[in-house]
C-alpha cells in the first residue's frame, strides 16, 4: 500500500516537470516562449497524454484566444513607425509648442487616457502603443526645450512618470465604463458576501474616485515640473 503511494506521488510530482522547466529557463535568460512552450509540451507528456494530444490542445488553445494575437499585430507598425523617426518627429512637434512642459503634456495625456477608458476605448492607449514611441519622447521634448540636453536619470524619470501616467488614468478610468471586466469582477465579488449592487451604482461610484485620482497624479505632475526646474534651471544657470 505504502508503495503504491509513493508510485502515485511520484507521478504526480513528475507532471510539475514544467514548473522546474520554466524556472530554469527563466534563470538563465532562454527564450519566454520557447521556454513556456517546452514547459508545456514536458507537462502534457508527463500527464500520460501523446505528442499528438499535446499538440492538438495548443492549436485549441490558440483558436480560443486568437484574439490575443492580434496585438502582435500592431508591434511590426509601431517598430516601422519608430525606425521612420516618430519619436524624433513627435519630440519636435512638442518643442515648438510654447509653454509646453513635461508635466503639463502628461497631464493632457493623462485626461484623454481616462476619458476614454472610461468610455470603454481602453486600448487607445498603452505602453507599447503610445508611451514609448509618442509620450515619453514628447515629455521629453518639453523638457529639452527648457533644460538643453538631459541626463540618463533625468530620461528615465521622465519615462517613469510617463508610464505612470498611463496606469494610473487607465486603472481608474475603466471602472467607470459600466461593461468593464473589473466592474463586473466587484459585482460578482460582493455578491458572493451577500451584498448586492447593480453595475450602473458602481460605475456612478467610480467617477469620484477617478476624478481624486486625476486631481492627486496632477499635483505630482505639478511637483516633477517644479524638481526639474530646481535641479535643470540651476545647472543651466551655473553653466552661463
Amino acid at each position: 500500500m505504502a508503495f503504491a503511494d509513493d508510485r502515485r506521488f511520484v507521478s504526480h510530482m513528475i507532471v510539475l516537470i514544467g514548473v522546474l522547466i520554466v524556472i530554469i529557463g527563466f534563470a538563465i535568460r532562454l527564450n519566454p516562449l520557447l521556454v513556456v512552450t517546452v514547459a508545456g509540451v514536458a507537462t502534457g507528456l508527463a500527464s500520460g497524454r501523446d505528442l499528438h494530444h499535446v499538440i492538438a490542445a495548443f492549436g485549441k488553445a490558440f483558436i480560443d484566444s486568437r484574439y490575443v494575437a492580434i496585438v502582435w499585430l500592431v508591434l511590426p507598425v509601431i517598430g516601422l513607425l519608430e525606425h521612420a523617426g516618430l519619436k524624433e518627429r513627435a519630440r519636435d512637434v512638442i518643442t515648438r509648442i510654447q509653454g509646453a512642459t513635461t508635466g503639463r503634456v502628461l497631464m493632457a495625456y493623462f485626461s484623454v487616457r481616462q476619458i476614454t477608458s472610461a468610455l470603454g476605448l481602453t486600448s487607445l492607449g498603452g505602453h507599447a502603443q503610445m508611451v514609448r514611441p509618442l509620450i515619453a519622447p514628447m515629455a521629453e521634448g518639453a523638457a529639452e526645450s527648457r533644460f538643453g540636453e538631459l541626463s540618463p536619470k533625468v530620461r528615465y524619470t521622465i519615462r517613469a512618470h510617463a508610464s505612470a501616467v498611463d496606469n494610473v488614468a487607465y486603472f481608474f478610468g475603466e471602472d467607470v465604463f459600466i461593461a468593464i471586466g473589473s466592474l463586473l469582477l466587484i459585482k460578482g465579488f460582493l455578491e458572493q458576501n451577500g451584498i448586492s449592487v447593480e453595475p450602473t451604482r458602481l460605475a456612478l461610484w467610480s467617477i469620484p474616485t477617478a476624478l481624486f485620482a486625476m486631481g492627486i497624479h496632477f499635483v505630482r505632475l505639478v511637483l516633477l515640473d517644479r524638481r526639474l526646474e530646481r535641479e535643470l534651471g540651476t545647472r543651466n544657470e551655473r553653466v552661463q
